[in-house]
Order: C-alpha cells, then sequence, then structure tokens
C-alpha cells in the first residue's frame, strides 16, 4: 500500500510541564529540515544513532538547547529517515519548536501515524503494530510481557504458518480445477479433512484465550458482594492496605459502588465495593445502589461472596445465593468475621475461604486464591493470548469457514466451493496481519493510538 513520506512531526512525551521532552519527526528530508535551525554539527554530515547537542533558533532568537538524535532511513522506527529532538519540557518550548518546524512545510502528525508508517513501510504486521499501543497502555507485569511478546511478532508467527498450510491445499485444489479433464487428483481428501480439523483445534485455543487475554488487558474485575454489615468495604480496605471505603455498623451505608486497584504476581484486579444486597432497600437510593450490585455482579470476573460467620448459618448462606440468583456466577465464596465466630460454627463452611477481614487473617490467603483463578483460565502453556477484540473476531470468521470446509468435504461439494470457504479463512486471518486489509480499517485502527506514536 502506497503512502506519502511528506515529513510529519508530533510531541512523543506526555502533555504538561516537565524536565525534558521529544519532539519527533520523519519523512522525506526531516534531517536536512532540522539541520537547517540547528545550530551545532552538521547533521546531514552524521552518521546513523548518533546524538548532537546544540541549539535551535528561529533567526537569531534561541528557542532552546536541545540535544538531537538522527535515524537515517531504513534505520528508524519508521524505515524513513527520522530525528528526534530532547529539549525542556516547559510547554512554551515544545509549542515554539513545533511551530517553527510547521512553518518549514513540516505536517502535524496524525494520531498513530508513526506507527502506520512503520507498518505500511514493512517494518512489521499489523497485529504487531496494534501491540505498540497495548504495550503503551500495558499497567501490569502480564500485560505488559502479552504485548511485548506480540510486538516481537509471536502471535504473527503462528498465523503466518496457519496461513502457509491453508494456501497449499488452495492450490491443490486449484489445480486440480486446471486438470480437471486429465481427472488427475493432487491430495487426498482426508489430508484436508484432517487439516481443517487441526487448524479449527489452534483456533479455539486462540479464541478461548481471548478470555484470559481481556483480562490481562483491562484487568480482573472482582465484586465483593453480600448482605449488608457482613464486612464487604473492612474486606476492600484490608486488600488495599488503605481506607477506601466507609467503615460503618450502620447497615446500608454503601450505597454506590466503591473501587480500588491491586497488583498481584503482575496482574492488575480491579476491586469493586458493592451495596449490600436485602430483601427491602430503606430508600430509592438503596435500591438503586442494589440494582448496581447485580450489574456488577454480571460483569465480574469473579464475586467474593461474603457472609458473617457470626451471624449465619450455612443453610441461611446457601438460601441467600439462590434468593439473588448468584448461583450460575463465578463465586468465590468468603466467610468474614471467623475471629467472631465460635470454633462449631466454623465447621460447616468447609466450602468457605474463612478469614477476620478487620485483622487481616486470611487476606494472603484470599489474595493466592484469586491469582490462581487467573492462572487457571483456559490456555495455561499457550505461548499466544490473544488480546484483542478485532483479532478474536477474525479469529472467529476464520473458524466458521473451516468448519464449511468440513461440511463441504462430508457433502462432497466441488473444489471451487471447498477453494471459496478456504479462501474465505486466509481472508480473515490476513485482516489481522494486515496482509489483508484498506484504509478505512487502518483509519479505525490508528486513530486510537496517541499522537507522537
Amino acid at each position: 500500500m502506497n503512502h506519502n513520506q511528506d515529513p510529519i512531526i508530533a510531541l512523543a512525551t506526555p502533555q504538561g510541564v516537565s524536565a525534558i521532552a521529544v519532539v519527533r519527526l520523519s519523512g522525506q528530508g526531516v534531517i536536512g529540515i532540522v539541520n537547517q535551525l540547528f545550530w551545532g554539527s552538521d547533521l546531514s554530515q552524521q552518521a546513523s544513532h548518533t546524538i548532537h547537542f546544540g541549539m535551535i533558533k528561529k533567526g537569531d532568537v534561541t528557542i532552546d538547547e536541545v540535544l538531537v538524535a538522527i535515524f537515517i532511513a531504513p534505520h528508524s522506527f519508521t524505515k524513513e529517515d527520522a530525528v528526534e529532538i530532547s529539549c525542556h519540557g516547559a510547554p512554551f518550548i515544545i509549542a515554539q519548536l513545533i511551530e517553527l518546524f510547521v512553518a518549514q512545510g513540516v505536517r502535524i502528525a496524525e494520531p498513530g501515524e508513526f506507527t502506520k508508517r512503520a507498518f505500511l513501510n514493512g517494518r512489521f504486521d499489523l497485529a504487531q503494530a496494534e501491540a505498540v499501543a497495548d504495550l503503551i497502555a500495558a499497567d501490569s507485569m502480564l500485560a505488559h510481557q502479552t504485548a511485548l511478546r506480540q510486538m516481537r511478532g509471536g502471535f504473527s508467527l503462528t498465523l503466518q504458518a496457519l496461513r502457509k498450510r491453508l494456501r497449499h491445499f488452495a492450490a491443490m485444489l486449484a489445480l486440480e480445477l486446471d486438470f480437471g479433464e486429465e481427472d488427475i487428483a493432487f491430495l487426498d481428501r482426508k489430508d484436508l479433512h484432517r487439516l481443517a480439523d487441526e487448524l479449527i483445534t489452534t483456533l479455539t485455543e486462540l479464541i478461548d484465550s481471548f478470555q484470559l487475554g481481556n483480562v490481562i488487558k483491562q484487568g480482573v474485575s472482582v465484586a465483593i458482594v453480600g448482605k449488608p454489615n457482613v464486612g464487604k468495604s473492612t474486606l476492600l480496605n484490608a486488600l488495599l492496605q488503605e481506607e477506601r471505603a466507609i467503615v460503618s455498623p450502620i447497615a446500608g451505608t454503601t450505597r454506590d459502588t466503591i473501587e480500588g486497584t491491586l497488583h498481584l504476581n503482575g496482574i492488575r484486579f480491579r476491586f469493586v465495593d458493592t451495596a449490600g444486597l436485602r430483601a427491602t432497600a430503606s430508600d430509592t437510593i438503596e435500591a438503586i445502589g442494589i440494582e448496581r450490585t447485580k450489574t456488577q455482579c454480571s460483569k465480574a470476573f469473579v464475586v467474593l461472596y461474603l457472609i458473617d460467620l457470626s451471624d449465619m448459618t450455612l443453610t441461611q448462606a446457601e438460601d441467600d445465593l439462590v434468593t439473588w440468583e448468584l448461583e450460575g456466577l463465578p463465586l468465590l465464596k468468603i466467610g468474614n468475621k471467623m475471629d467472631l465466630a465460635p470454633a462449631s460454627a466454623l465447621e460447616s463452611f468447609k466450602d468457605y475461604l474463612l478469614i477476620a477481614a478487620q485483622t487481616g487473617n486470611g487476606i494472603a490467603t484470599l489474595k493466592d486464591k484469586l491469582v490462581q483463578l487467573v492462572a487457571q483460565q483456559p490456555s495455561d502453556g499457550l505461548a499466544t493470548i490473544v488480546i484483542n477484540a478485532r483479532h478474536c473476531d477474525r479469529l472467529q470468521k476464520s473458524k466458521q469457514a473451516l468448519a464449511d470446509v468440513i461440511t463441504g468435504l462430508a457433502q462432497k461439494r466441488s473444489n471451487e466451493l471447498l477453494v471459496v470457504d478456504i479462501n474465505r479463512a486466509l481472508y480473515a486471518l490476513g485482516e489481522i496481519t494486515g496482509e489483508i486489509t484498506t484504509e478505512e480499517i487502518l483509519g479505525e485502527i490508528f486513530s486510537k493510538f496517541c499522537i507522537g506514536k
């Protein structure tokens, strides 16, 4: 796909006051453009990947003392000539620099345009380009590692292997069509059936991994639910080790959801303290809070169902699960206030994790259990984890096309129809890596990137 290499510019570091900032340029002639305004080394005579100290001037007026790094095509992120100017981080200085270069014919970059150019110039494929945005947005160790693995091409290599095997069978089927009158067979249809089965298995594993990938990317949503005054807010505070929620002996203190974030073993957990569940709300506001609790439960990765061991029997606890329609949800049953309950009462709660949120007893065990729940998700041992919803959608389309191939083989459909279904599978996979794409798709993807990346 052709594109202009007109010079572009953008701030590559966050907006606002900072010690330093980096202004980034890429495109045809940018080294020469910067050289015209730079007082220091002659940049046109310098080697790639070198840094030079000097001043950027507007006539006789010095804008700032800067460090200029130059990258000569194709040895740059965009595979174009590129320059990165490190200046002081005052917004006024940054604005002056950008205005100065715009006056020289450099255009303000569109969101994600640097990465888009890297893709168009063959620096990496589309799946890797999207991983750049995921890497920037990563807010946990696991999200960082997953995005980095995808950016380095792990996912792309898996897809390339799938496409290679499919292209071979499509070519053989097409070849049989060319020799139709001679009745020559170039492949065994049992082999095609076997291949389709194998690829469907691989695609299914990748699709299933999206549940874990989405959790890694968005954070693990954990809803803390239970009747009023069972210690939900105390549990939230104990998990976060801060006074995030108001704790009171008055039932119904929490009227709305309260959220807090915690990183455990490189995984980001988003805990939501919810309004207490009871049959009759004290007022309209509490009733709305209860409805929001039910909504949070339906969206949560796991629901921490909390009961008061000092004030509830096992039968009552299990009856409440049915009453509040929590049984079908991913539940972790927790008995709180174990320090206030008699030992005889605790023996019946064998399926419950027993804690004392007020003293912190059992909190470490609860954290370990949450990490284990994430680790037990499908895709254990799978090298590639899908973290992008667009990728998951295309994988599902490819899987359906292969399922149609198997149906076609069973119904002894013609080679022409089988090739159509195989090409559908190839097309869907090609949309992930960018081997098949349109300006509309690229615009949608890169518009979500930040300016300067």
